[in-house]
């Protein structure tokens, strides 16, 4: 787990990593600013802070079990969500339906079971409760050149850094349509997605600048296609129909006169 997590600290240390960052800092600002309830909690990835313009009284930072000792630890205004607690993804302390927001930046696909992890979020959230996804998408460059660089590794073909790998080396990415199955199984309900980081899979600040244009272009022409997705889902619960009680006694109305026949 503490290799999983080293990756991906150091990889969004990196041009690419500061750039996806920024994007998805913008969408989860512009998704919860607007989610009202008294408790969120944002579980995993210090490096963004996804619960910063939400205005919920109560709003914590949950972090993995083991941590690397350079890993940032959270907030610097006391506005920010601080590190409250270091706990499983999959066993959350958190009792039923106590929850009204919870936020998963790149949770899923670093998780050893991020079936059960949603699962386990689906417990904690009340009912019209919200869960905020962000995760890379496989059907991207950026996809395409991460699983080059494993196939290339797997064969043996090392000439130029054909097998060096452009996201983190842990984690198993899960595509937009498997988590929507996913969510759909669990009775929540997708309201809103959305893709970004149609640059390619360049590791310098300058030559991504340099494909700046193809942010609007891609989000124009091909949108399923950009680096990381976006997913925010309800949580739907079948509501009972509350019958009165069977004994409830009718209201007395007034008779209506009974026709008498005449007798000869």
């Amino acid at each position: 787990m503490t290799a999983k997590i080293i990756g991906l600290t150091e990889w969004f240390a990196t041009a690419p990593g500061q750039y996806l960052l920024a994007w998805e800092q913008a969408q989860f600002d512009l998704a919860v600013t607007d989610l009202f309830g008294y408790n969120a909690l944002q579980l995993g990835l210090p490096e963004l802070d996804a619960l910063q313009a939400n205005r919920m009284p109560h709003r914590w930072l949950a972090l993995p079990e083991v941590l690397p000792p350079a890993a940032p630890t959270g907030a610097g205004d006391g506005l920010a969500p601080r590190v409250a607690l270091i706990t499983n993804a999959a066993a959350l302390p958190f009792p039923e339906a106590s929850l009204d927001l919870v936020v998963l930046p790149h949770t899923l696909e670093f998780s050893a079971d991020p079936h059960h992890v949603l699962r386990e979020v689906e417990r904690v959230l009340v009912p019209e409760g919200r869960v905020v996804i962000s995760g890379f998408n496989p059907a991207s460059l950026w996809g395409l050149r991460q699983r080059r660089g494993r196939l290339c590794g797997q064969v043996g073909l090392n000439a130029l850094g054909a097998s060096s790998l452009y996201l983190p080396e842990a984690g198993e990415f899960i595509g937009p349509w498997r988590l929507r199955d996913w969510l759909r199984l669990l009775s929540f309900e997708v309201e809103s997605d959305r893709f970004g980081c149609y640059r390619p899979a360049m590791r310098t600040e300058a030559w991504l600048q340099r494909y700046a244009w193809l942010d609007r272009a891609g989000a124009r022409w091909w949108p399923i296609f950009g680096a990381v997705y976006f997913v925010v889902a309800v949580k739907r619960v079948r509501g009972m129909r509350l019958l009165g009680p069977a004994w409830k006694p009718r209201r007395a109305t007034s008779a209506a006169p009974v026709s008498v026949a005449n007798r000869h």
